[in-house]
């Protein structure tokens, strides 16, 4: 199942947040920034975030999915934008701010990646960083139990997520190779209209993705009437008929 900008923007202000949150804490340089790059652009919510704060900078993006990166260019006609892997990327020139949000938890080996995306800042630059903190979360764990219960069994119930790290961990990564690493963790509440429908469709645009790829239509909608059955008894609904999503996610900017 290919990435769907469409799908992954039905919650655009929810998701769009973090990533404020994110660029507001990059702490002034003692030079304008002037370059400056989104990796994982997505839709370009985050390139857009990015270009408001540094409005004199050099903004650029990058995504896997070719789908992202259309309805990026489309957001943002002005912006130079590519289909581009984030393991093998390389700067063509030091980079003042770069930018990871919610994109670096679909990639392994972190010890490797991290440190690599700090040498390409120049001297004082940053790299700012979020990715979701929500693997034990109901929404994930009944996915993994939905997974490994149901018919498809044999198909997804082995699928995995690359291993996410605490802070401690990342800013060992990073502290050797930077001048000041920030790291700090934020539970977003989500009030959600629809019910534990609204989570499903939340999580059909990201983390439900590995699971529903190698199903059949029909196998597909027996997963996710599993999966909202569960969700429902998990995420009950409030007097209002919302359901609040608790979202833990984890922060750092580093410093070079």
């Amino acid at each position: 199942m290919t990435w769907s900008a469409k799908q992954y923007s039905t919650f655009e202000e929810e998701r769009t947040r973090p990533v404020r949150d994110l660029v507001a804490a990059v702490p002034p340089g003692m030079r304008a920034v002037r370059f400056a790059i989104d990796l994982g652009c997505g839709p370009g919510n985050s390139t857009e975030v990015l270009a408001q704060h540094f409005p004199e900078a050099d903004v650029r993006g990058i995504d896997s999915s070719d789908d992202m990166i259309d309805a990026a260019q489309k957001r943002m006609p002005g912006v130079a934008f590519e289909v581009a892997d984030i393991a093998t990327w390389r700067a063509a020139q030091p980079m003042d701010v770069i930018l990871a949000n919610a994109s670096l938890q679909w990639l392994p080996d972190h010890a490797t990646l991290y440190p690599h995306l700090a040498s390409q800042l120049a001297p004082g630059g940053h790299l700012a960083i979020q990715t979701p903190d929500n693997l034990e979360e109901p929404s994930h764990r009944l996915a993994r139990e939905v997974a490994a219960q149901g018919p498809w069994a044999e198909r997804i119930g082995a699928v995995r997520h690359p291993v996410r790290h605490s802070a401690i961990a990342y800013y060992a990564m990073l502290r050797p190779h930077c001048s000041r690493v920030d790291v700090w963790r934020t539970t977003y509440h989500h009030p959600l209209a629809g019910g534990a429908a609204a989570v499903v469709e939340w999580f059909k645009g990201s983390a439900l993705r590995p699971y529903l790829a190698p199903l059949d239509a029909a196998q597909q909608a027996g997963f996710l009437a599993r999966y909202q059955a569960a969700v429902a008894e998990a995420y009950p609904a409030q007097p209002d008929g919302s359901v609040l999503l608790p979202f833990p996610r984890l922060f750092i900017v580093a410093t070079r």
